[in-house]
């Protein structure tokens, strides 16, 4: 199974409830690369490479996030893939 990249736009009160955190911690147990981050608008930004199965289980639980979340709408959209070996939180 080849890997594939995807671009998440996560609206809703995503930050400030740890949503990063969680983003990178979830990715890790998928075994993701990638990265995530803050946009001034108040939306969150995820890059996640993987296989494609694992790829498509992040972009579901994205769309609940951490308990304290309220995710209005995860938008995805096809990236290319980063030159990343690790998942990390970016400052936006």
């Amino acid at each position: 199974m080849s890997d594939i990249t995807r671009e998440l736009r996560i609206t809703g009160r995503v930050q400030g409830v740890a949503y990063r955190a969680w983003t990178r911690s979830r990715a890790e147990a998928l075994g993701l690369t990638g990265y995530v981050q803050n946009e001034s608008d108040g939306s969150v930004t995820a890059v996640v490479h993987g296989a494609k199965d694992r790829v498509e289980a992040m972009i579901t639980d994205c769309h609940s996030g951490p308990g304290a979340a309220a995710v209005r709408d995860v938008r995805v959209t096809e990236a290319p893939a980063p030159d990343l070996a690790t998942f990390e939180i970016r400052r936006g």
